[in-house]
């Protein structure tokens, strides 16, 4: 990259930015399908819960690293700890974002193909069998490839020609109207006869069903819907202005992570009970759910395509931060142009994600420790990967960065009181670690 390396032109286009790379699958397609699968209300308090304990602090940390090196994700922990086993970090977030694009772009893949199905008016008919059209895509090997291919030639095009004022200038109106779709759809859901069953399951804990599983569950569903553990904030803030206050920014996207993972929630689960859906369906819920409730709307195929089309941008938001991590990680020397890195890394995610695409079809037998290569992958990035990476990044902005430089990239601009620092501290050398170990370990069985 360059020395002189761009900068977002706006706090606003920061937030909006860095919300449209968290608020993407995580919070709207992943979030009401695990709460199903976990407890509804009680996985619900965890994870709030964890995204403010944790989840916050995490994010304001890969932010601080981020600005204090002005480098992508890799070279932030080589200028910060030259000489050290810390670089692994980075590299791992790298490898990460491999791992999480790879199945993460099947199911952007899914999305791709029923918006384009929504815009032709194939989707919401007289006598639709949602579950059963589902089902066909995803049981689609040629379909489900294509699919995958053309949400990953997306990302190689925009991440070529590079992304931040593309993806400013247009997250500064998409992510606002993504909020107001959402809005009107829970609205609608709310309406629905034996809609408050749903809102009962969702708001209702039930902590007889809280296990080690689940709270891991959710500590992973608090670092993937915000996009941390992997780094992928470092690079993002790496462009971030001096001027602009760290943990005022990082909170803005929390909140509004909160927010439409709960205006998710009210979507979804007052139509599942409403229709006679299975809050445990699984990850085709909102595929499911979705049109089900569009056509109960008024012009509801022109409704499902418009959000369908909001959905694909805040899903391509999110994965363009993932391919940008990689390909800035290859660029940052100067040997390898933008372009090349940006193709040869597409191609090779979409080599790797080829087996994810076929879990519902060709590879539906194959398992690894029981889950198919889809879901294992899921588990492996979420629950395991995600953890570590975070659990490193704690460590490593506690134990080994400049406390000097972390104080200032912390103060800076910040009109928060200075006991919201000592706070943060606090959380980031002892409440992080300590939780990310234990729900670890207990999940694991040790404990």
């Amino acid at each position: 990259m360059s020395t002189n390396r761009e900068q977002w032109s706006s706090k606003f286009g920061f937030i909006m930015s860095s919300a449209g790379a968290a608020i993407g699958l995580g919070a709207i397609w992943k979030f009401p399908y695990v709460a199903g699968t976990s407890g509804g209300g009680a996985f619900l308090l965890m994870f709030i819960a964890f995204t403010i304990l944790i989840g916050l602090p995490m994010l304001i940390s890969e932010f601080i690293i981020g600005r204090g090196a002005q480098k992508e994700a890799v070279s932030a922990y080589y200028k910060l700890a030259p000489n050290s086993w810390w670089t692994i970090t980075g590299k791992l977030g790298v490898i990460g974002c491999f791992l999480l694009l790879s199945f993460y772009a099947v199911v952007g893949g899914w999305v791709l193909i029923y918006t384009v199905m929504a815009v032709g008016g194939q989707i919401i008919t007289p006598d639709a069998a949602y579950p059963e059209l589902f089902g066909s895509v995803t049981s689609t090997p040629g379909l489900t490839l294509i699919g995958l291919a053309a949400f990953l030639l997306i990302n190689i095009i925009v991440i070529t020609f590079g992304i931040q004022n593309g993806i400013e200038k247009a997250s500064k109106y998409m992510m606002p109207l993504l909020f107001v779709f959402f809005i009107v759809l829970v609205i609608r859901a709310l309406t629905l006869d034996g809609a408050m069953e749903g809102v009962k399951f969702f708001l209702n804990p039930d902590f007889s069903k809280v296990t080690g599983e689940s709270a891991l569950y959710a500590l992973g569903q608090s670092f993937f819907a915000l996009a941390v553990g992997f780094s992928c904030m470092v690079t993002y803030s790496s462009y971030l202005d001096k001027k602009v206050s760290i943990p005022a920014s990082a909170g803005s996207v929390v909140v509004m992570n909160i927010f439409i993972s709960i205006l998710a929630g009210l979507a979804i689960f007052p139509v599942v009970f409403a229709f006679g859906f299975e809050p445990a369906e699984g990850p085709g819920l909102l595929f499911m759910v979705l049109p089900a409730v569009f056509s109960q709307i008024p012009m509801g195929e022109f409704f499902l395509a418009i959000f369908l089309l909001l959905f694909l941008f805040a899903t391509l938001t999110s994965s363009f931060s993932m391919l940008e991590i990689i390909v800035s990680a290859f660029i940052e020397n100067g040997k390898h142009t933008r372009k090349k890195i940006s193709w040869l890394s597409g191609i090779v995610v979409f080599a790797a994600g080829i087996p994810a695409a076929l879990s519902f079809s060709l590879l539906g037998d194959f398992t690894i420790f029981g889950k198919n290569v889809f879901d294992a992958t899921d588990f492996l990035v979420s629950n395991i990967l995600l953890p570590l990476g975070s659990l490193l990044i704690a460590l490593f902005i506690s134990y080994k960065m400049s406390k000097q430089l972390v104080k200032d990239e912390f103060t800076i601009s910040n009109t928060l009181s200075p006991a919201m620092y000592t706070t943060w501290s606090f959380l980031m050398k002892w409440v992080v670690p300590i939780t990310i170990i234990v729900v670890f370990m207990s999940t694991l069985g040790f404990i």
